[in-house]
């Protein structure tokens, strides 16, 4: 049977073995992972290794148990924290409760309690790992999950996020069936614009879905999902004539979505294809479809294949071209963003489709920019401007100008993402850095401090800030403390209780043995070795 981990705190030796003596830990289910006389010992130690409970003292020289308790619920949450003291004081009790400390217990501590106390704690404890370990919970939570994890995956299989090698694991795992010799994507668009008098967007848009799960996506056993607003249907074929039946019935569901539901219904149906790592064509044509109500009227099925014979696979070329270029914007360097809108263009200028297409084309890459800036929470106007003529404007763009503008507006969108970035976590941490090195005698620093300063939690500050510098918070204001207190002892004659004060330390004998753990030798030897 494993053994839960319990750290002893006290500053008290005596007391120490005697929890230790009169305790059988072992007996009952704990194993003492080790002991120390203060807070700061108590952190390393847990550091080390993350202790299932500890029992502290709270009394002790240069970090109390109560600070100890919030060092230790910032750096693991579920820990069990027992805090015992001779001093029944209420305020220490209200401190401990909004802890969440497990007791509160009055020295001197007696065994008989102490074990019962601890059985308590590990019934609880037990309790909790047979909840993590149950196998059918964790089954019974999966099938919850699993509709939504599908339909995840789904959205992400038609915006071509899903690499080819891995789709038979996503199926097997997420246990969808998807052996038809072909697949077409069906994408429902209710417009938002034409709402029937009395009846909101969402309610509309539920009354669609509704009749397209009864009429459509049942009949043909299709995979339907939300997407972008849209509904989105995954159809198995076996034959074109398959695609052909699906657009007829798509169009009568229109007429049939007007009468029932009064909502305004484009279905866009695209190529169908052979493969599934190919549904991300399928599915782009088929918003491209959806994108034709501007020419052919809203309120009708439009099939990709019927309106742009040997056309679609250049459209199909483009929007891979504009997802490449959303990516560089997000994650790459400008040279990056450069050589990607230069790709876009080239494909967007390469000919091979009608002017008609090519016009639609270039519309659709202005929407399809604007709706990654303002998902990206990116402020179009500065980028985009105010000018409704934007539409007009870009369609008649030689390909010389077309570039320019998509540079500045893709450099535009990089920049402002990466403004947002560094203003989101490098900002405050360098604050936290630059407070420090203007405030490091403060005696009273602390991360509860620089956290109200900065308008931060603990556990997001402590977190960010490790991951950014590569220190706690506390080992980084320790070590700018030491390296001032070097400084001071090398270069001049102050005595060490006044340097000791000067980088924060009220107390000389806590500077001294932080000192002595950093550098392995005291302030006075290290003077005197140096000079």
């Amino acid at each position: 049977m494993s053994l839960y981990s319990v750290l002893l705190v006290d500053d008290e030796e005596d007391v120490i073995r005697t929890m230790l003596k009169k305790v059988d830990w072992e007996g009952i289910g704990f194993r003492v992972m080790g002991y120390a006389h203060n807070g700061i010992e108590a952190l390393d130690l847990a550091e080390a290794e993350a202790p299932d409970v500890v029992l502290t003292d709270i009394k002790m020289p240069y970090m109390d148990g109560l600070e100890l308790a919030r060092n230790l619920k910032i750096m693991y949450p579920t820990v069990r924290i027992l805090i015992f003291s001779g001093f029944d004081e209420f305020e220490y009790a209200k401190e401990a409760i909004r802890l969440e400390v497990e007791e509160y217990i009055l020295k001197p501590v007696d065994a008989d309690e102490l074990r019962r106390i601890f059985a308590r704690i590990k019934e609880s404890l037990d309790r909790e790992m047979d909840e993590k370990r149950n196998v059918q919970k964790l089954r019974d939570y999966y099938m919850e999950s699993l509709p939504l994890l599908q339909e995840n995956f789904y959205s992400t299989l038609v915006e071509g996020n899903v690499a080819e090698d891995s789709i038979p694991g996503y199926l097997r795992d997420y246990q969808i069936e998807m052996d038809s010799p072909m697949y077409t994507v069906v994408v429902v668009h209710t417009s938002t614009t034409q709402l029937p008098e009395g009846i909101s967007a969402v309610l509309l848009t539920e009354s669609v879905r509704r009749l397209a799960r009864e009429r459509l996506a049942e009949k043909w056993d299709a995979k339907m999902f939300p997407h972008e607003g849209n509904i989105v249907m995954l159809a198995p074929c076996r034959t074109q004539e398959d695609v052909v039946r699906i657009t007829d019935e798509a169009e009568s569901f229109c007429r049939l979505a007007r009468h029932v539901s009064q909502a305004v219904v484009t279905i866009g149906i695209g190529k169908a294809c052979t493969e599934i790592s190919r549904i991300p064509e399928s599915y782009q044509g088929a918003r491209e479809a959806v994108s034709y109500r501007s020419i052919y009227g809203s309120g009708r099925a439009i099939n990709i294949a019927e309106i742009e014979p040997g056309e679609g696979r250049a459209a199909d070329n483009t929007q891979k071209k504009l997802h490449a270029l959303f990516k560089a914007v997000k994650m790459n360097t400008q040279e990056a963003v450069r050589k990607e809108a230069d790709a876009c263009v080239d494909e967007l200028t390469s000919g091979g489709v009608s002017l008609s297409i090519h016009r639609f084309m270039i519309m659709e890459l202005v929407s399809s920019l604007y709706r990654f800036a303002v998902s990206n929470r990116i402020e179009p106007e500065p980028i985009f401007g105010e000018d409704e003529s934007l539409f007009r404007n870009v369609t008649n763009m030689d390909s010389r100008q077309l570039r320019e503008w998509l540079y500045k507006v893709s450099l535009a969108m990089w920049e402002q993402l990466r403004i947002s970035r560094e203003s989101g976590v490098q900002t405050f941490v360098g604050k936290a850095i630059d407070y420090v090195r203007d405030n490091y005698g403060d005696q009273d620093l602390t991360i509860d401090k620089i956290c109200g300063i900065l308008g931060v939690s603990a556990a997001y500050f402590s977190t960010t800030f490790k991951k950014e510098t590569g220190k706690t918070f506390i080992a980084f204001l320790t070590d700018y403390r030491m390296e001032q207190a070097v400084q001071r002892l090398v270069e001049g004659d102050d005595k060490t209780y006044v340097i000791a004060a000067q980088v924060g330390y009220a107390d000389p004998a806590y500077f001294s043995y932080v000192f002595k753990k950093s550098f392995g030798v005291s302030p006075s030897k290290y003077r005197s070795e140096r000079r």
